[in-house]
């Protein structure tokens, strides 16, 4: 049964709202643990396979080698976040992402079996995704879960931007292995923080035939069948795709503009950037309402900005469109009241899984379809065509973010925004 559909609440939640719960602090600190921790790794891993093999594309093979078996994972096993307790399922996804820092941390491992052993364990990631996205469910309701969706995915990009600079200063104290032990530390400081700090919050007691697979597979099939549900899907799948692509061509994209390689990280850290300012600006600074109006031109806004960096524009530029691409993604925020209404009750962490499996399926597979375009086209033009196909993608799914936005009359005086915390 899909969840009650509710009006869209003429007052935005404030983040005191947001985190007047214990529970919801603890969830957000080990959420940030875990990524912080999982960028650092991935640093360590690459640094580590760098000085081992010499090879830079093995390095970058361990830079990515965990994003791609998500898409095993998340096809096969996130049911077990609708069958087993939250708190049990994310407990058990942090101690199995800190084996790999910890083991390869504490034992010289050869390349290969370092390599088999993070994409085994990346595998099951979308599990405990799947489990923080159904407890913050059951945890926030109405506005408040839309504005703490919002603040997760603000915690994201600030990980990827701090994780990697502070991967770097702790690479200035420890070698490549201290710092992937350091990693796995603290995934097991995050586990022990979220058994002691988060309830236990029984699942439904509807009974399930079958395995978790079974279950996973026959559940996702359900899900992708519900146009509505495949819809939004694809609108928060689509431009990160195509922006993940983007990312992998920098160092490319920079070495034909004849510029230094050093240049590559401040492109790099402008989509993340611009992220971050999407995320609270549409999250805080929108009333609700608002933020579902203006989720189609935010949409457009990511792959329009990357449109012109095949026209030669000076490095300032394309590092402030950057930062405007990553502003974009503010769109997702105006999605996550109907994605969440639009997903059964009882196949929550299954949709919330199965967002995050095509998400980081598509971080594995978008580089290498973008560097066979690169190959074709040469990195500028490549970039400018992945924006351009952005764009076509967002304006054929306009019907999936309009779908309810312009039907539902506000009930009562409209707000000019959220009361600021």
């Amino acid at each position: 049964m899909t969840t009650t559909s509710t009006a869209v609440p003429q007052r935005g939640a404030t983040y005191a709202e947001v985190f007047a719960g214990r529970e919801v602090r603890v969830l957000l600190g080990s959420f940030l643990l875990r990524a912080l921790s999982t960028t650092t790794e991935i640093l360590g891993l690459s640094v580590l396979v760098l000085a081992t093999t010499g090879s830079v594309f093995w390095s970058a093979v361990a830079y990515g080698i965990g994003f791609a078996p998500q898409l095993v994972g998340g096809s096969l096993f996130t049911s077990l976040a609708d069958r087993l307790p939250a708190r049990t399922v994310i407990v058990a996804s942090l101690l199995l992402r800190a084996v790999p820092g910890l083991l390869i941390g504490l034992v010289h491992l050869p390349v290969a079996a370092m390599l088999v052993l993070v994409a085994v364990v990346g595998a099951f990631d979308p599990v405990g995704t799947a489990a923080t996205g159904r407890l913050t469910r059951v945890l926030l309701t109405g506005d408040r879960f839309v504005v703490g969706r919002s603040v997760l995915s603000a915690v994201a990009s600030t990980a990827q931007v701090v994780g990697l600079a502070l991967g770097g200063v702790l690479l200035l104290a420890f070698s490549a292995q201290g710092l992937l032990l350091v990693s796995g530390v603290a995934l097991v400081v995050a586990a022990l923080v979220s058994r002691l700090g988060l309830g236990h919050h029984p699942v439904d007691e509807e009974p399930r035939h079958g395995s978790a697979v079974r279950q996973t597979l026959r559940g996702n099939r359900r899900l992708l069948a519900d146009a509505r549900v495949r819809g939004l899907l694809l609108a928060q799948w689509v431009p990160a795709w195509l922006v993940t692509g983007v990312e992998a061509l920098v160092v490319g994209y920079v070495a034909h503009r004849g510029w230094a390689t050093s240049a590559a990280s401040l492109v790099l850290a402008a989509v993340p950037v611009g992220m971050l300012v999407g995320d609270i600006a549409v999250g805080r600074g929108l009333a609700p309402r608002r933020r579902e109006q203006v989720a189609l031109p935010l949409a457009l806004l990511v792959g329009l900005s990357l449109v012109p960096w095949a026209l030669g524009l000076p490095y300032g530029a394309v590092v402030a469109l950057g930062v405007t691409c990553g502003i974009g993604f503010g769109y997702h925020v105006g999605l996550q009241r109907r994605f969440a209404e639009a997903l059964p009750e009882g196949d929550q962490g299954l949709g919330f899984g199965l967002l995050s499996t095509g998400l980081m399926g598509g971080q594995g597979l978008g580089p290498v379809a973008a560097g066979a375009l690169a190959a074709t086209l040469g990195p500028a033009v490549a970039v400018g065509a992945l924006g351009g196909v952005a764009v076509v993608g967002v304006l054929a799914l306009h019907r999936t973010f309009r779908s309810g936005v312009e039907d539902e009359a506000p009930h009562g005086p409209a707000t000019a925004g959220p009361a600021r915390s």
